[in-house]
């Protein structure tokens, strides 16, 4: 007769459990596993590490393995054996591989669990397993026994999401945090939406406003809010903040069926110390490096992956392909690269150690970096990998076989830098500036760049995009909207900052919600129709991406106007056509503005930033405007109305 069980506790008195010792001794590695993961290459490690429910000798339960090379002894504790260290030993691999594994009949999801870890030294540990699915909601930190089952609807997206993710078609990105984009209560920020939620409201703005793709601010699984996700301890999970694996599938769902991609931000050059993370995981430096001048990262205080160490390298290379293979995601978007690759960054003279080479190149991250994208390009050929990438490192974007790391894309942090502080001005100022804003050019197409007004330009005091510009209300509406619209024809793709389209009046604050109220005013509301104008302009125009990354398609019309702050370019097609920008940086409308073109068809203008339905002045070019002979070096002229602080974009009429 069965005894009185406690809450959880699994009844291994009853048939037919009483056949099984309470750990099997049952494996999911074969011996080409072991050697992948031991070379560094594995890339499917989240089949075989983890938690996975599985049928042992007819009895339903959960096989579990973990890598813990210098643990003396490990065993899982859960709600299930009340924590006990002792009931639920793991036994290590014959092979020397550092694996603990084994069969616990009866476990099923939903349960939590740790692995007790004693070290070789004799220290214990009670560690998160690093390859859940599923962890409690923080502040708590046990994992969770769970599933990726779910029932894909996405196939008509992923037939074709290659086209929709190729370096010739728009980018329009739409970054943001899941958490703060909108909320229940906007003063609590211990309330937040479910991913079912989000997506009701989210998926159809996006759409609404012509975004290309989302990015969300990391969705693993992390203990602080305020490190908005950038400070991982669950590499394998979608945070339970917002709801479970298969909700966030639903979610990415949502989005595929409105023809919109999906980017995550993903960590893979550090994560912090809490005591339930990867940090010395068996009571050594397992994950991260053991010197601390590679190992500790001084800006974030955390810890820098061992780069040189082959299984976790198979750790970071399957958690780069797991979000691409389970979750459907179109893109990665690798944060802080140039930590990864630089031993010397934010590392003063005598606090780094140059290679073996002599330079301050991480060899070993580069060499890694280099096998993750060839691996992801390999598999997915459909997606994107994105470096978040702030130094002249050459060849970020470029094939593994020129030398280059082998990204799709890199953020473009010279262009922002110039950007901002050249927009932070002055008009009367800017004539003394002119090449800042004009220096891009220069080195636009050394690489695949993304332009990026990211979520990092509007925290820790740099404020909103709207107080960066100059001038009374009216200039600083009228200079955003002329900034956006130089980006949006710059070559490149982009990537906005939530709340940047609508003006927000307030710094981005993870504990809160975006300004949507103001809305209500014409001022941010007509900033919002023309970011959502850029957007189809951008969309609809394939001279602005089908070509956005080869200098051919580039030319400049007039960069030397310095005194009136005019700048004056065109975006080409191989085929003739041609878009025209001209761009005014003073408040100084200026009438019959005379442009030497080399072209004899005549121009339509087709978006204006001073146009009165974006609450501008209405300082526009009507009708057909036709060349005139030229008399400035050039066989015609066309002479334009410049809006004040404003854009006007032309396009070619066929003859």
């Amino acid at each position: 007769m069965a005894t009185q069980q406690k809450k959880n506790s699994i009844p291994l008195d009853e048939e037919p459990f009483r056949k099984l010792k309470p750990v099997e001794s049952f494996s999911l590695f074969s011996a080409k596993d072991i050697q992948l993961f031991q070379e560094g290459s594995h890339d499917r490690l989240y089949e075989k590490f983890g938690s996975h429910t599985v049928t042992y000798e007819g009895v339903a339960g959960t096989y579990f393995a973990v890598w813990a090379p210098n643990a003396a002894y490990v065993s899982v504790i859960g709600d299930f054996n009340e924590w006990n260290t002792y009931s639920h030993t793991l036994l290590p691999r014959w092979d020397k591989s550092g694996i603990w594994e084994g069969f616990l009949p009866g476990i099923k999801e939903d349960q939590l669990y740790k692995y007790f870890i004693r070290s070789n030294s004799g220290e214990e540990l009670r560690k998160g397993d690093p390859y859940a699915n599923r962890w409690e909601l923080r502040p708590k930190t046990a994992s969770v026994v769970s599933n990726l089952e779910y029932k894909w609807k996405d196939a008509a997206w992923m037939k074709s999401r290659g086209k929709k993710n190729s370096l010739k078609s728009p980018f329009s990105v739409y970054e943001m945090h899941l958490g703060s984009w909108r909320r229940p209560d906007a003063n609590n920020h211990e309330v937040f939406y479910s991913y079912k939620e989000i997506g009701a409201m989210l998926v159809p703005y996006v759409k609404e406003m012509g975004f290309t793709h989302v990015e969300f601010m990391p969705v693993m699984e992390h203990p602080f809010d305020g490190s908005w996700g950038y400070q991982l301890t669950g590499f394998y999970a979608p945070t339970a903040r917002y709801g479970t694996p298969q909700e966030f599938m639903a979610l990415v769902d949502a989005f595929h069926h409105a023809g919109i991609g999906v980017i995550l931000d993903w960590v893979p050059s550090h994560f912090p110390y809490d005591d339930h993370g990867l940090y010395r995981f068996d009571g050594t430096h397992t994950y991260e490096y053991a010197d601390m001048r590679k190992g500790f990262h001084p800006d974030w205080n955390s810890y820098v992956f061992n780069y040189a160490r082959n299984e976790v390298r198979s750790f970071l290379l399957s958690n780069a392909l797991f979000w691409l293979d389970k979750f459907h995601i179109d893109g990665l978007r690798v944060d802080a690269v140039a930590s990864m690759i630089h031993l010397d960054y934010s590392r003063k003279a005598g606090q780094w150690e140059p290679n073996e080479q002599g330079g301050n190149e991480n060899l070993e991250a580069i060499s890694f970096l280099k096998e993750m994208n060839s691996t992801i390009y390999s598999r997915f050929p459909d997606v994107q990998t994105i470096a978040e990438e702030s130094t002249s490192f050459y060849g970020v974007s470029r094939p593994v076989f020129m030398g280059g790391l082998g990204f799709g894309m890199k953020w473009m942090m010279g262009w922002m830098n110039d950007t901002l502080d050249y927009f932070k001005k002055d008009p009367y100022f800017r004539k003394w500036y002119h090449n800042q804003i004009t220096f891009s050019i220069m080195y636009t197409f050394s690489e695949n760049f993304m332009l990026p007004l990211s979520h990092d330009e509007v925290v820790h005091g740099k404020s909103p995009m709207i107080y960066k510009m100059p001038g009374d209300d009216w200039q600083q509406f009228a200079n955003l909207r002329l900034m956006y619209s130089y980006m949006f024809t710059h070559p490149g793709t982009k990537l906005l900052f939530m709340g940047d389209e609508i003006a927000d009046t307030k710094e981005w604050n993870y504990k809160s919600e975006l300004s949507w109220d103001l809305l209500k005013h014409k001022t941010h509301e007509g900033l919002q129709q023309y970011v959502k104008a850029l957007n189809k302009l951008y969309t609809s125009e394939p001279i602005l991406y089908e070509t956005q990354f080869d200098i051919n398609t580039f030319e400049w019309i007039n960069a030397n106007d310095h005194e009136n702050s005019v700048l004056i370019y065109a975006r080409k097609s191989p085929e003739g056509e041609v878009i025209l920008i001209a761009l005014n940086m003073t408040p100084v409308p200026r009438e019959d503005y005379p442009v030497a073109i080399p072209w004899k068809n005549s121009f339509k203008e087709v978006l204006n930033s001073d146009a009165a339905v974006f609450y501008g002045s209405n300082v526009v070019n009507t009708g057909t405007l036709k060349p005139r002979p030229g008399k400035y070096g050039q066989p015609y002229d066309l002479l334009l109305r410049l809006p004040p602080l404003g854009a006007s974009i032309l396009k070619m009429q066929s003859r």
